[in-house]
């Protein structure tokens, strides 16, 4: 019983899903807070002959929503 999940989502989709319930649940200042701290963006910079290149985005961290419901 415990592999059938595993027909639908990943771990990662199954904690993503389960953090964003977490999140909902939360009061709005809780809720800020931890939306805050889940932002993710990423970024790369090229290295040569010791020096920095410039660091470049490769995704850009979404904006946060101040209040309002979530997605049902």
């Amino acid at each position: 019983m415990s592999s059938t999940w595993r027909e639908f989502m990943s771990w990662n989709k199954y904690t993503q899903v389960a953090s964003r319930a977490l999140r909902q649940a939360l009061g709005e200042s809780e809720r800020v807070a931890a939306e805050k701290r889940a932002q993710v963006g990423a970024r790369v910079q090229i290295w040569e002959n010791g020096q920095a290149g410039e660091l470049n985005f490769i995704a850009e961290q979404p904006k946060v929503r101040e209040s309002g419901p979530g997605p049902v």
